[in-house]
């Protein structure tokens, strides 16, 4: 989640299509959304993929902030048939269709974290008890250090804590164009042997 540009539009206002009077700069097409580790924001999101093998970046693309993030991961992982076996997504993914799916449909095996308690269906039995093998859970492991990082790293890289620009159609070209600088810049540094992470500076040509 990156938070917009200028005052914040509270949900309640939002709802009611009310902009209160004094309220200047306002992006109005930015949504809410929460995560554990930085509450509501009030903003635009970005999707991210990353290729684990070789802990390189494979999308970085802007997304309503309010979007539901499993299903932006199966339209954009349906273009990917036949060059991927395996999907790590975090419990947002935790759904026994998409899980069904992406491997009937597609041949991908998905990697998530189940709810607690959640294994009632017959069906949710089977998933959990592939999602608990040996190999798949330390499979899923590597999240923590290819995967998780690159969005910090791309922020980090970007100064992108705050929307440069307001708007979704201004974000969404912004956003791509630093996926597309990242991914030169990585596959170059792979190309050569160097650390993939260690871009910064040329990134920004310092």
């Amino acid at each position: 989640m990156v938070r917009a540009r200028g005052p914040v539009w509270h949900r309640k206002h939002q709802q009611q299509g009310i902009i209160p009077a004094g309220l200047k700069g306002l992006d109005t097409e930015a949504t809410w959304s929460y995560s554990k580790s930085d509450g509501w924001v009030y903003g635009h999101g970005t999707f991210c993929m990353v290729a684990c093998a070789h802990c390189m970046l494979g999308a970085f693309k802007w997304m309503r902030n309010s979007a539901n993030e499993a299903k932006r991961m199966w339209l954009e992982t349906g273009k990917l048939q036949g060059l991927i076996t395996t999907v790590l997504m975090d419990s947002k993914a935790d759904d026994k269709d998409l899980f069904r799916e992406l491997r009937r449909q597609r041949g991908i095996l998905l990697l998530t974290t189940p709810r607690k308690g959640s294994a009632i269906s017959p069906e949710r039995q089977r998933m959990v008890k592939v999602l608990k093998q040996k190999r798949h859970q330390h499979l899923y492991q590597q999240r923590r250090y290819t995967v998780e990082p690159m969005q910090g790293l791309i922020k980090d890289i970007f100064d992108l804590e705050t929307c440069w620009m307001r708007g979704q159609a201004h974000n969404r070209w912004l956003f791509a164009a630093m996926g597309v600088v990242i991914q030169m810049h990585q596959y170059r540094a792979w190309q050569e042997g160097r650390s993939t992470w260690a871009i910064k500076q040329e990134v920004l040509g310092q």
